[in-house]
């Protein structure tokens, strides 16, 4: 799974873009000023950014700026509504990888993300395989023997967390964490519940893939040959 730091000023913006992010199989986390994005990548080591131009201190490119002169060579993906050519020229002379303008198409940013992520030398297409089981993060599409399977957004993220850790045990605390991005108050029977829900649309025959690992959480585990 990837781990991209989306950083942009507009809360609203920064908490769609993470969220969609998110649902598309990432890991993110945010920042909302250009020091805090230089004090999250060096402490966070993200796999890309996704960066803004027009941020409160220092902008976007001075960012980049100070991430190149510390050696970081963390990709870099601009994501600004400033179109003109020479923003863009700059932009990627100071070592962006890409330059997007805003407004955008989801999918076609998450294909622009997965290409940065091939060049800088990852393998990070999102998709998922377990046995005959398939996951598409970009196209939101889950099959079994090949049969599509329709899933809530909980549902497919939940599934994409025990895919991504295919043969581990996943525990409910972690799960919780990855899923639902929040914490509630200890209480794990949130993950028991939605489990059940995805057994009923995933495991309907045999083999079955998600086992229960009692007292710890869940594995989903290709069959034996």
């Amino acid at each position: 799974m990837a781990r991209l730091l989306v950083v942009d000023d507009e809360d609203t913006v920064r908490g769609l873009l993470a969220d969609a992010l998110r649902f598309a199989g990432f890991e993110v986390t945010t920042a909302a000023t250009g020091d805090e994005a230089v004090s999250r990548a060096a402490a966070e080591q993200p796999d890309l950014i996704l960066l803004d131009v027009m941020l409160p201190g220092i902008d976007g490119f001075e960012v980049v700026r100070r991430l190149r002169e510390g050696r970081r060579h963390v990709p870099v993906l601009f994501l600004s509504a400033r179109d003109a050519p020479e923003d863009k020229v700059n932009g990627l002379t100071l070592g962006g990888d890409d330059y997007v303008t805003k407004p955008f198409h989801l999918p076609e940013l998450v294909a622009r993300i997965q290409a940065v992520l091939r060049r800088a030398g990852g393998v990070f297409d999102g998709g998922l395989s377990v046995g005959d089981l398939t996951l598409d993060p970009l196209d939101q599409a889950v099959t079994r023997s090949g049969k599509a399977v329709r899933l809530s957004p909980t549902e497919f993220r939940l599934l994409h967390c025990l895919m991504a850790n295919a043969g581990h045990t996943v525990p409910k605390p972690r799960i919780l964490e990855e899923v639902w991005r929040y914490d509630f108050a200890g209480d794990t029977s949130i993950v028991d519940t939605y489990i059940s829900y995805l057994r009923r649309k995933v495991d309907t025959t045999e083999p079955k893939l998600i086992h229960t690992v009692h007292g710890v959480g869940y594995v989903l585990r290709a069959p034996r040959r």
